[in-house]
Parts: structure tokens; sequence; C-alpha cells
């Protein structure tokens, strides 16, 4: 089981062109629980924030919402994103996955959350927020 944190405010899964100038806005000012990760391939640059922090040149479809797991996961511990998937996967629910060096985050489409978050508790998880 896992203890999971529903994050404040809608989220923003985004692409940008190759060579695209990331804004100062995403890494400036991070308010308490928020979150901005950025991957750079030779395809394009993605990045995952707040949907008030969104690049304006940016393509994005659709709002999510961000839980992140609240206790620090092993980098080496099996199975951790897999328990919060399958769930999902199962419920027909769409997920986004990051993680970072200390935890795991999840995004679910907005208009999704309430069966994503009842999936995540059939499965034995916490979820608070």
């Amino acid at each position: 089981m896992l203890d999971i944190a529903l994050l404040p405010g809608e989220y923003a899964v985004c692409r940008l062109a190759v060579g695209a100038t990331l804004p100062y806005a995403l890494s400036s000012g991070l308010r308490g629980a928020d979150v901005v990760t950025v991957s750079w391939t030779s395809d394009g640059i993605s990045v995952i924030c707040p949907t008030d922090r969104a690049p304006a040149q940016a393509v994005l479809e659709t709002t999510w919402r961000c839980l992140r797991v609240t206790v620090p996961v092993a980098l080496a511990g099996a199975g951790g994103l897999a328990a919060l998937v399958d769930p999902l996967a199962e419920a027909r629910v769409s997920a986004v996955t990051f993680s970072t060096f200390d935890t795991d985050y999840l995004l679910v489409p907005t208009v999704r959350l309430t069966e994503g978050t009842a999936a995540l508790q059939r499965a034995g998880h916490r979820v608070t927020g």
C-alpha cells in the first residue's frame, strides 16, 4: 500500500519544438506543492508543469491532476509504479508517470480523477488531498 497525495491545481503535459527556449517562469517562484519536470530528446522537449506555467508556444491536449507518492521511494525498488499504473489501466484511466530522486508522480486526466482515485483506493492505496 502506498500513501498518495493529490497536489492542488491542474497540470499540463506539454511538447515544445527541438531547440525551443524554456521560459524562466517554469522554474521561478515555485509554490509549495508545485512540481515541474523537463525531458529533452532529439524529437523535442517535454514539460510537465502547473497549467498556469505552461509555455505559450507549447502543444498540450488536456488538463491533468498530479498525484505524489508521499513516502520516499527507493530508486532500486521494484513494482512501485506498477502498483499505481496497473489499477488505473484496469479502470481504463490514462496515466502519465515520472520519477524524481525521492519519489514517484502520477498524472491522470482531470475528467477521470474520480475514477482514478477510486481505482487506486480499491487497490489498497491511501489517497489524500
